[in-house]
């Protein structure tokens, strides 16, 4: 009996003990599963761009909301999905984690290292950055004034780029636009070797990219000590469209988390076609209506909302910037076509890289009659405004007249002097690849070509002439390049003497 009696205290205990609660749950289930994108019935508070929970660690994306169903994408393998599996909500909005141990590494949208390097390591000031974000409003940016030298002449002299600026590149495939790009990091990282200027990260978004092409970049960035200062966020064209088409965001959110620290920050997008064929596969299998060349309706604010990011905040709230080039590749040379167009609406100017001047051994092969930087001489130092306006009207002026010279007919001296003088600012102007040239050398070799030095010289001979000319002239006049690089520019006691050494130098050779 007493037994009885301790058993039913001992329930009775239990049974006080016990704390009901409830689990509130958003569930759905797979309607359909096709190509790493699904259709979901039954989520009726999921919202864009939530993480959704399929099970087995298996993620994915809300990328459409309908009155009946929600599309999303995978976020890795989906071959295990099947139709009527349990679908969860989990009420997060997706992010990435951005660290400073991302630098020197490669990596997948999802912050995974895929260069066998092991995990990235956690540190105190790792923060989840959401891949979407309303980019800063005007009070919170400043003007573009601080140059991002690309150390490439024909860009840094008539197209200059800004930091915080989106400039475009674009042209026919394989027209260097790659390589516009990639010189471009390393210059920044040989830029970031002076410990009194600003350091700037970079970022290389391949998307849609041939692995090997990845692989390439990689160990030419290596092999110019540009890797450590670079991250790299790959999605190659081996990936789901779903990775290809977060990308850039990630890529956008880990420059943010830089930008936010007070750091310049360079990104790199290539290219920004790929991304769009990405989405117009997602919104053609969620069966969205399609308007021009098959594109979904907001195909443009797919690009605006990732280029607009790109600013440079105010000094209140750090003075970092994100500077974009995004890469648009065109076919048959027609920069009028759909998406080329809207990305050109977006950005602050552009670089177009023209396959005739390429074929030609311009190289690059920037046409500067396309090519606009609407930021212009504010995103450039006093000298090189001084010498640039020269330059400039010099080309325009060759351009024009040598399509009449091609007749072969008859032209006064003035004309064919400007001429000769147009053939040698090209053949100065041509640059090798991998090879960045400081702006003191670029502002000299400049100006000994726009003040008639190397009229006299073989056009061929030009490049080797003025390199020479740039390395004596730094020997013999004291701290040339740092008076270069200051507020003053070219003073006129800097021009004397520039002129005085010039007119010996040429003289003697």
């Amino acid at each position: 009996m007493k037994t009885q009696e301790k058993l039913f205290t001992d329930i009775k205990k239990q049974l006080e003990s016990l704390e009901f609660g409830s689990e509130y749950r958003n569930t759905g289930g797979i309607v359909k599963v096709s190509d790493g994108i699904v259709e979901i019935s039954g989520l009726s508070e999921a919202m864009m761009g939530e993480v959704l929970d399929f099970g087995n660690k298996t993620y994915g994306m809300v990328v459409n909301i309908t009155k009946d169903e929600v599309g999303a994408v995978i976020l890795g393998d989906y071959l295990g999905l099947s139709e009527g599996d349990e679908v969860r909500t989990t009420g997060k909005i997706i992010s990435v984690k951005a660290s400073y141990n991302l630098l020197g590494r490669v990596i997948n949208p999802l912050m995974s290292p895929i260069d066998g390097g092991g995990l990235i390591e956690k540190s105190k000031n790792d923060k989840d950055m959401p891949i979407e974000k309303v980019a800063p409003g005007i009070i919170e940016r400043q003007s573009v004034k601080t140059p991002l030298q690309t150390g490439i002449k024909a860009i840094d002299s008539m197209i200059p780029v800004g930091r915080g600026q989106r400039e475009l590149i674009i042209g026919d495939r394989s027209t260097g636009k790659t390589a516009v790009a990639v010189d471009t990091i390393i210059n920044q990282a040989k830029l970031n070797k002076d410990k009194n200027a600003k350091k700037v990260i970079s970022i290389y978004v391949a998307i849609g990219q041939k692995q090997s092409k990845i692989v390439q970049v990689v160990d030419k960035l290596n092999e110019y000590g540009a890797m450590e200062d670079t991250i790299i966020v790959c999605a190659n064209s081996s990936d789901s469209v779903a990775l290809q088409y977060l990308a850039p965001y990630a890529g956008c959110a880990v420059g943010e988390y830089f930008m936010e620290k007070g750091e310049d920050v360079l990104i790199v997008y290539d290219d920004l076609t790929k991304h769009a064929w990405a989405y117009r596969q997602i919104s053609l299998t969620l069966r969205r209506p399609s308007g021009r060349e098959a594109y979904p309706g907001d195909i443009f604010y797919l690009h605006s909302r990732l280029l607009e990011r790109a600013c440079r905040l105010s000094e209140k709230l750090g003075g970092g910037s994100l500077t974009a080039l995004p890469i648009i590749e065109t076919q048959a040379q027609d920069i009028s076509a759909y998406i080329p167009t809207n990305v050109i609406s977006i950005t602050d100017g552009q670089i177009y890289l023209e396959p005739d001047l390429f074929y030609q051994g311009v190289r690059p092969a920037v046409n500067i009659g396309l090519s606009v930087s609407r930021v212009g001489g504010a995103a450039q130092i006093k000298a090189m405004k001084q010498v640039a306006g020269k330059l400039r009207l010099d080309l325009a002026q060759y351009n024009e007249l040598s399509a009449f010279a091609q007749f072969g007919s008859d032209m006064d001296d003035i004309s064919k002097s400007k001429i000769e003088r147009g053939k040698r600012l090209i053949e100065i102007l041509k640059q090798p690849q991998y090879s960045p040239v400081d702006i003191p050398s670029q502002i000299l070799q400049i100006w000994a070509v726009t003040r008639g030095y190397l009229d006299g010289v073989v056009v061929e001979e030009c490049p080797n002439k003025t390199v020479e000319f740039v390395d004596s002239i730094k020997a013999k006049i004291e701290r040339v390049g740092d008076t270069l690089r200051s507020k003053e520019g070219i003073t006129d006691d800097l021009e004397k003497k520039l002129v005085v050494f010039a007119d010996k130098y040429f003289k003697k050779s």
